[in-house]
């Protein structure tokens, strides 16, 4: 399999963070309308058994879009709907485990927070990016990890050997920041998924990281 290049330096994460009013299925056929092509789903709220469900509804609408879909934590989840991959965090199956499990043609993030995770991370061959953060104050996390700002990004991208996603409190704000300190992509949760329109919201996301 050819190295990982990140299809859009924007990396949408569908989170219906804990409300119960917002449809993680209607939040990516949302992102799918404005043109999102790689995305992430993240349930943290939800049993095995519903987990799956919004999987293989979301799933459904990526392959409709020709979308490459990531499922967050769970690799099984994502051999079972047949996602494009998953992104896994400190405490769940080792990426090596779960590149035995999905095989060498899906594709596996990492999460890492702090610069001798980066550094443990660069040395897998198992690995295809590494998310690092949070670089700012993050509520989509209840035990979130230090904040490591915009240095730490820096110092992370000068181990890292693999693309980095930077993510924790990335808004339009300070995307353009992250991105020239190094991140080949940023990860944005609540900025988009919490928006009156989130199609619109999107655009304006591209829109500025092409002007940048």
């Amino acid at each position: 399999m050819a190295p990982f290049r990140f299809p859009s330096r924007l990396y949408p994460i569908v989170d219906t963070l804990g409300d119960p009013g917002r449809s993680a299925v209607t939040l990516a056929e949302e992102l799918l309308a404005a043109g999102v092509r790689f995305f992430q789903l993240r349930v943290k709220d939800e049993n095995t058994r519903r987990f799956v469900e919004l999987a293989r509804a979301v799933q459904a609408r990526a392959a409709a879009a020709g979308a490459a879909l990531i499922i967050n934590d769970r690799a099984d989840i994502a051999l079972l709907v047949g996602a494009a991959g998953v992104h896994l965090g400190q405490e769940d199956l080792s990426p090596a485990d779960a590149r035995g499990l999905l095989g060498r043609d899906k594709i596996i993030g990492f999460s890492t927070h702090n610069l001798e995770q980066v550094e443990q991370a660069a040395r897998s061959d198992a690995v295809d990016y590494l998310g690092f953060g949070p670089i700012y104050a993050t509520a989509s996390k209840l035990r979130a990890d230090p904040i490591q700002g915009l240095d730490g990004l820096r110092r992370a991208r000068a181990y890292a050997r693999l693309p980095l996603v930077a993510i924790g409190g990335i808004t339009r704000d300070t995307a353009l920041d992250a991105l020239a300190a190094g991140a080949d992509a940023v990860a944005v949760i609540g900025d988009i998924v919490r928006a009156p329109a989130v199609p619109e919201r999107v655009a304006e996301f591209l829109r500025l990281i092409r002007s940048g």
